[in-house]
């Protein structure tokens, strides 16, 4: 039987106020955007997340069922289903206001092939905490996969944050941060001292993406960089979440992280890329199908 990806994390609906005065809704949240690209992709997916029983709960539901998203647990935990303002500028960039709980309820799964987990649900607390359980609980069995996405928007910033951050990446054999979530993490650092930072908790590999400038993976005795692909955004929703899931798909039948060639590091970046520059040529997280890339 094929090994699922189980992604453990947020699902919210994106409330997006364009540069042009209009507004638009879109089911999103980082971890839900990660479920849907890999089920895009072609992978299995299970997900733990949580929504209300109302109508942007529904939504959610709704996509995710469309992509072939199975719900590994119940989601209905909220009393109401979170949102987050976004406002895009000129460039296409896009700037987040919250209105967000977040905990997760009983998880009973099958040993899945990878965990993943990302951004709020990671750190944000009552549910941050069950999720390292559990991912503590998998370690074993599964490569953890984690995306920083910082979002001090809603947790601030300073030394608990990191904390937060650095517990989650102790666990981890894979981890993603942006070069803005670094900065956010690790203000005094340059990019590669942050980045080896992290690597010393414990992760086989840090991997930082650095928007149009491309993305460098840092292992012990490696770096290995990739140009991104020229694109026209429309924006920036979703790029991020995407180029982890696509990570997690060119990995698939690749081995240990740790016996990875430079090329072949190479080309699980550059089918990241690929797939990132899908998302950010269209609005909201609309991550592409296999057939697109």
């Amino acid at each position: 039987m094929q090994r699922d990806v189980l992604v453990v994390g947020e699902s919210l609906v994106d409330i997006v106020h364009a540069a042009d005065g209009s507004t638009r809704e879109y089911a999103g949240g980082s971890a839900a955007n990660v479920a849907v690209a890999l089920a895009r992709l072609g992978r299995p997916v299970q997900f733990v997340t949580a929504w209300a029983d109302d109508e942007r709960g529904r939504v959610l539901a709704e996509h995710l069922d469309r992509a072939g998203v199975r719900l590994a647990a119940d989601p209905q935990v909220l009393t109401r289903t979170a949102t987050a303002a976004a406002t895009l500028g000129a460039d296409g960039g896009a700037s987040y206001e919250f209105d967000l709980e977040w905990r997760i309820g009983q998880v009973e799964v099958e040993p899945p092939r990878v965990v993943h987990t990302c951004s709020l649900g990671a750190v944000l607390e009552p549910g941050a905490t069950d999720v390292v359980a559990l991912i503590s609980r998998l370690r074993d069995v599964a490569t953890i996969s984690y995306d920083i996405n910082a979002r001090p928007a809603i947790t601030g910033t300073g030394a608990g944050v990191v904390a937060l951050v650095e517990r989650m990446v102790a666990v981890s054999d894979l981890v993603k941060a942006s070069d803005e979530d670094l900065a956010v993490l690790y203000p005094d650092l340059d990019l590669e001292v942050a980045a080896r930072r992290l690597l010393k908790l414990g992760p086989v590999a840090v991997v930082v993406t650095r928007g149009p400038d491309g993305a460098t993976w840092y292992a012990e005795d490696t770096r290995v960089d990739v140009a991104s692909l020229p694109v026209e955004v429309a924006d920036t929703i979703g790029a991020g979440d995407t180029f982890g899931a696509a990570m997690i798909d060119a990995l698939w039948d690749r081995g240990s992280l740790a016996d990875l060639s430079p090329d072949e590091i190479a080309d699980v970046l550059a089918h990241a890329a690929r797939a990132a520059a899908v998302t950010v040529s269209r609005p909201g997280a609309d991550p592409p199908y296999r057939e697109e890339l």
